[in-house]
């Protein structure tokens, strides 16, 4: 198993690409917890420990220092490490640039941005004194060419690429990696109320045809949070059907 005796830790696990991410990892040896404010979270974990693997579920916001400094202590204080962390997280609010409000704009900043940079800014100092630690955020193949109706969204993206980049030069040297992963259209709940046709529009567009599937995204996630990848850091993988070329 690759991440056998891991302590892992994946925010916005409770579905889609976090959902995969979360039963993947357990499959592969992790002890999972799931951060998350959806309580769909609580039972991607109680499945997981039926399958006879290691998972829990907090439900806690991305945004609230306080609260994920308490949790980060609780769980090192448990466990005795924070070997990973996957920040997944995050929301959208699509609407072209006239019409997209400030509230809409700061929404989507606090907790695909800065919730990224909370999580890791607290969760990182434990990784510093174990001398250990491998970070991977959700970035998207829209932070590195942007989309119409998201300059919100573009705009987190492309900075949790450059922040990743950062935290390899800062972090490095306590033998933490830190790297991004760029999905692109991936079918899951959110999409499932996209119409057949436009469906079919969209997978026109990717050179392979098809969208991902969240596992085809989870498996990313694996590769750059296993020792295989121990000498990877500050990269953005792409993972989105060659859209991105």
């Amino acid at each position: 198993m690759r991440l056998k005796d891991k302590v892992a830790i994946v925010t916005g696990g409770a579905r889609g690409i976090g959902k995969a991410v979360s039963e993947l990892f357990a499959e592969e040896g992790a002890t999972v917890i799931i951060w998350d404010l959806l309580d769909d979270g609580d039972n991607t974990a109680k499945n997981i420990v039926k399958t006879g693997n290691s998972a829990e579920f907090t439900k806690i916001s991305v945004t609230n220092k306080e609260a994920i400094e308490v949790e980060a202590e609780r769980i090192h204080k448990k466990y005795g490490k924070i070997d990973i962390l996957i920040n997944n997280a995050g929301i959208t609010k699509d609407r072209t640039l006239h019409k997209m409000s400030e509230s809409e704009w700061d929404a989507v900043i606090d907790v695909n941005l800065k919730g990224v940079f909370l999580c890791t800014q607290i969760v990182s100092k434990y990784m510093k004194e174990a001398g250990y630690g491998r970070i991977v955020s959700a970035a998207s193949n829209v932070g590195l060419r942007g989309n119409f109706g998201q300059t919100n969204y573009a705009a987190t993206k492309a900075g949790v690429i450059a922040m990743s980049k950062t935290w390899t030069m800062e972090l490095g040297k306590y033998g933490i990696t830190a790297n991004a992963l760029a999905p692109g259209f991936t079918l899951t709940e959110m999409t499932d109320q996209i119409p057949k046709e436009h469906l079919a529009g969209i997978e026109k567009q990717i050179p392979l045809q098809k969208a991902a599937l969240p596992k085809d995204i989870a498996y990313g996630y694996l590769y750059l949070a296993s020792d295989e990848a121990s000498y990877v850091s500050g990269i953005c993988l792409t993972i989105d059907g060659g859209i991105s070329r």
